[in-house]
């Protein structure tokens, strides 16, 4: 009985003291992937917030369109086009700024509302001389000659030309953001034959 009494009162080999190894490889490793998810989390925020400004952009410039298209059609309607209206049509090209857009009063010109986007808008017409001696000659873009009759003894005719006219149109949406468009667009008159 002894021996057995010996063997159960054996002793277990004696530990080493414990150095935290483990510990610290464990905090090395959780660290790491807790930057990891906060860099995750942060490329997940500018591609969301890269995705908004490019709609609100798409947007804006969708607005545009409506002040360009009014903005044309009340070119066409112009009853004259010598007279400045004062508030959205220069019957001359205006100076501008630095990024080439026309120096005048934004706040008088006219106003559309394009779901939460203002929209305002002016024209000019492109020309530096003022007054116009000759409307039909002075002023005005030689479109592409077009076919005419050669007939003997007949001078040809000048071909149809056109006036241009620059639309500026200013879209402020939420967060007080601002687009800005131009456009060229032509009103056309044909010469009368001599």
């Amino acid at each position: 009985m002894m021996a057995n009494t010996q063997k159960m009162h054996r002793r277990a080999p004696a530990r080493r003291p414990q150095r935290g190894v483990t510990v610290l490889v464990v905090l090395m490793l959780m660290s790491v992937m807790v930057l990891g998810g906060m860099s995750l989390a942060r490329m997940t925020e500018i591609g969301t917030l890269a995705t908004g400004n490019n709609a609100a952009r798409e947007v804006s410039l969708q607005a545009s369109e409506v002040g360009i298209n009014t903005a044309y059609a009340a070119v066409r309607a112009l009853a004259s086009e010598e007279a400045d209206s004062g508030n959205w049509y220069w019957a001359s090209t205006q100076a501008a700024d630095a990024n080439g857009m026309p120096s005048v009063a934004w706040a008088s010109a006219p106003e559309l509302t394009v779901g939460s986007y203002s929209v305002r808008y002016i024209a000019e017409r492109l020309c530096n001389t003022a007054p116009l001696t000759d409307t039909l000659r002075e002023c005005l873009v030689r479109q592409v000659p077009q076919v005419s009759s050669s007939r003997v003894g007949h001078d040809e005719v000048d071909p149809p030309n056109t006036r241009q006219f620059r639309i500026t149109v200013r879209v402020t949406g939420p967060k007080d953001t601002e687009t800005w468009v131009q456009t060229l667009v032509s009103k056309g008159s044909a010469l009368p034959a001599p």
